[in-house]
């Protein structure tokens, strides 16, 4: 035997003998009787051997050493050469150690004997395993006597590791032996087994620690921004829903253009923070499913589908204040129109009413001379004539004031006070016309004949002197249009109007022939020069300055209908512009949601091309974001153009604006799917071979291609990839993909249900077995074992949430580890 290994195997006899309180110097003189070496083994298996014979003759020794073989041999241990277990053991050993020292600079194990020269190596286990006995960094490669001696003398003292080897004959020998150096590495490998399995235990608890209190992060930023965005539309829904009118064109536009910062600067963020929420939320549901944690319920009112409907009644009550701002719009400007419309009626009617009443109560008829008198009464026709051609006005003032109280006019007491006037004075003006014309009758047997001259030009220039006045107003009257056809439509009315001037201008001249026809007859019977007509108050100067006004109007009329027709020309040109880009736009929105849907429905290649093609078509889709600003831009112009159709486009900025949110929401919900099924398959260890043939068969049967499989077709599927369906069975597994009874399975609910049959999970009997290794095969564990075995984070994490053991020989402190890790997973409750 080699003086190298015959050393090692006596100091490892020693090692157990000393147990016994014995030992050997030399190994075939110690163990010829058989005694010593039966004590050996009684020691080292910890049973009784046969009783030894006592005796010094040959065969009692024969008998002893007999007796030590066959309790070995009954141990299944085979007494010949090295065999393929010992070889394999020898391969196992030889991979720990460059395992656990592989971290090491200058120690590199390739076999057990030079690589064990310079000692590095089993300073490099110590270390690995207690860094607190060796200051590795210290120790020098060419300085080998030294690190053995080290190594053997810590293993011997701190360890329980005998020295077995001696440091100068490893240094000396060119080749140490290696089944000599194997049993001395052995016993470090058998030395730190325990800590080994403590520490794998610890590993697995502190990863599963870690997925928790990443999930219990997760869950608290999802209920924070989810109140966040709660309140945000909590308090911007109030602000839309408010309809208190304005009074002033100036203040709705104001309102118009806060509305318009709150659709621009506003409301997109949170659109964001709406979609990145429905992402997170599915993304921990996925991470909590992956990890076999019971799935995450939100507080009470912010679940995804409270969100969902807090976002669609803020979108319904945006939808009706932009319309009630247009109507406001509408409204105001009906109502400006209609009050200066009022004011000029008004205004004519009180300066030709001015003084009126006071003629009609006068008694001049009284101290009249025949000739007066007829005068009188003819003026009295005359009047009554002219108060019947302002009826019309009378009605149009009260029409329109009481339009202007239907319309809520902020100023209509005024209105009202002032109609309210005229109306009383016009029913004063009645009464007076009749009891004076029955005072006229009453006195007209007493009248002669009025000359008839002036009372056909009373007759002829009262109604002719409305028509002025009625052209006069007509010329100045206010329009509000909205297309080019309602302007043409105006032109050619001013047009109409404008061919009777000619017919009118007759009529004016035939009536001012009266007068000069009167001049005439007073110049040819010399009539005194002051006589005036005693049946109108309408003279040649009033005549003439008048028509003089409704000739100058006329081409004012013309320039503000031209003008008028050119902005309409320009509106036009603002709707072709916005629908030329609208029916672009609305279209490649659409087909881009197409091409998203066939891209989740086709389903060819990897995840990882599938997601490639969605982030491609995601740039796409953000590179096309400034034809929507553009078209943004030509909505605001036709808005305060105060355009509100357009018979070229179907699309609306609203239809634009919606389809467009969609889209954006469309694509991040696809990859995030993507996202998913890669975090499934990579967690639940599904190869892309697995995940194809899944998909495949998905494809297959999702008859109708819209992302869906119906019960049948989810059977037929399940048979073709090999499940054996009875009906208990199949109820069990629908039960699983359509929780809610739709009658739909989704490719995520199948895929998720096929990574469950097919994939390896941690459990909660795992976990609890985790810690009954920290906890020493006890049913609890104390606060100073975990925080000696887990990271401090993780060990106080443990100590916060585990509750008391209640159980059995319990102890103060104790902590019913059981409970805690049945709870990880949702198999009951803390």
């Amino acid at each position: 035997m080699n003086i190298f290994v015959f050393q090692t195997f006596t100091a490892w006899c020693n090692s157990h003998l000393r147990k016994a309180g014995t030992q050997i110097e030399n190994i075939e003189d110690d163990f010829r009787n058989g005694l010593k070496l039966m004590l050996l083994l009684e020691v080292i298996s910890g049973e009784r051997l046969p009783k030894p014979d006592q005796g010094k003759m040959r065969f009692h020794k024969i008998a002893n050493v007999n007796k030590a073989l066959d309790y070995i041999s009954s141990k299944g241990v085979k007494l010949v050469s090295i065999g393929a277990e010992e070889t394999s053991a020898k391969e196992g050993l030889l991979l720990w150690c460059q395992r656990k020292t592989a971290p090491y600079r200058n120690v590199n194990v390739q076999n057990f004997h030079t690589s064990w020269k310079d000692g590095l190596a089993l300073c490099a286990l110590i270390h690995r395993h207690r860094p607190d006995l060796i200051d590795y960094s210290k120790l020098r490669k060419d300085d080998a006597l030294y690190n053995l001696n080290l190594a053997l003398d810590i293993a011997e003292k701190e360890l329980d590791i005998p020295k077995m080897l001696d440091a100068e004959d490893i240094v000396n020998t060119p080749k140490p032996d290696q089944r000599a150096l194997m049993t001395y590495v052995s016993c470090f490998y058998h030395a730190f087994a325990g800590a080994e399995q403590a520490e794998m235990a610890a590993n697995r608890i502190c990863k599963i620690l870690a997925v928790n209190q990443e999930n219990e992060k997760s869950m608290g930023e999802y209920e924070r921004l989810a109140s966040e965005l709660l309140q945000w539309i909590q308090r911007t829904i109030p602000w839309l829903e408010n309809r208190s009118s304005e009074k002033t064109m100036q203040a709705v536009q104001r309102k118009l253009e806060d509305f318009r910062d709150y659709r621009r600067l506003h409301k997109p963020p949170k659109i964001q923070e709406k979609c990145q929420l429905e992402i997170n939320f599915n993304t921990l549901q996925t991470k909590l499913r992956i990890s076999n944690r019971p799935a995450f319920m939100p507080s009470e009112g912010k679940m995804v589908s409270d969100i969902a409907g807090a976002w669609q009644r803020l979108e319904q009550a945006e939808k009706g204040y932009e319309e009630w701002l247009l109507t406001e719009i509408r409204r105001l400007e009906r109502l400006d129109h209609l009050a200066e419309k009022f004011r000029q009626k008004a205004t004519t009617y009180e300066a030709w009413s001015h003084g009126k009443d006071y003629i009609l109560m006068q008694k001049d008829y009284e101290s009249a001379s025949l000739t007066e008198m007829r005068a009188l009464l003819r003026k009295h026709e005359a009047f009554e004539s002219d108060l019947a051609a302002h009826q019309d006005r009378v009605e149009q003032i009260a029409a329109i004031a009481q339009e202007l109280n239907e319309l809520d006019y902020h100023n209509a007491a005024e209105v009202n006070a002032r109609c309210q006037k005229i109306c009383d004075q016009w029913d004063n003006f009645g009464t007076l016309t009749q009891k004076r014309r029955e005072a006229l009758e009453r006195a007209e047997k007493l009248q002669e004949t009025i000359d008839q001259l002036f009372l056909e030009f009373a007759k002829r220039a009262a109604p002719f002197n409305n028509w002025m006045e009625g052209a006069m107003e007509d010329l100045q009257d206010m329009f509000i249009v909205h297309s080019i056809e309602e302007i043409q439509s105006l032109i050619a009315a001013h047009e109409q109007f404008k061919a009777t001037l000619p017919e009118a201008d007759s009529e004016k001249q035939a009536i001012l022939g009266i007068l000069n026809e009167v001049q005439k007859i007073t110049q040819t019977y010399n009539i005194s020069s002051t006589v005036s007509n005693p049946y109108s108050m309408i003279s040649r100067e009033e005549i003439s300055a008048k028509w003089d006004k409704v000739k100058q109007l006329v081409p004012q009329r013309d320039a503000a209908l031209q003008e008028e027709l050119v902005r309409q020309h320009g509106n036009e040109r603002l709707r072709r512009q916005f629908a030329s880009q609208a029916n672009v736009i609305g279209p490649w929105i659409q087909r881009k949601m197409e091409e998203i849907a066939q891209n989740s429905i086709e389903m060819s290649g990897t995840l990882e091309d599938q997601m490639n093609q969605l982030k491609q078509l995601e740039e796409v889709i953000i590179n096309y974001k400034p034809n929507v600003d553009k078209l943004e831009g030509d909505h605001q112009l036709i808005q305060e153009a105060l355009i509100f159709d357009n018979k070229h486009t179907n699309y609306t900025m609203e239809h634009i604006r919606v389809g467009w949110e969609m889209l954006l929401t469309t694509i991040a919900r696809s990859m995030n799917e993507i996202e998913t099924q890669i975090l499934t398959r990579d967690a639940k260890g599904i190869t892309q071979q697995q995940m194809n043939e899944f998909r495949s068969s998905f494809s297959h049967f999702d008859r109708k291609k819209n992302g869906a499989m119906e019960p049948d077709d989810l059977r037929a599927c399940l048979i073709s990839m090999g499940f054996d369906l009875g009906e208990a069975e199949f109820a069990r597994i629908m039960n699983l993909v359509d929780p809610n009874n739709t009658g739909l399975v989704s490719f995520q609910s199948f895929i998720s249900f096929m990574t469950r049959e097919t994939a390896d999970t941690d459990t909660a009997e795992q976990v609890v077995a985790s810690f009954r290794i920290l906890a020493g095969d006890k049913p609890y564990i104390l606060a100073e074992e975990l925080r000696r075995e887990l990271p401090s984070e993780q060990a106080e994490y443990c100590i916060a949430s585990m509750p008391p053991y209640r159980g059995p020989n319990a102890v103060p402190g104790a902590l019913d580890y059981v409970s805690f890790s049945t709870a990880l997973y949702g198999e009951s409750d803390l």
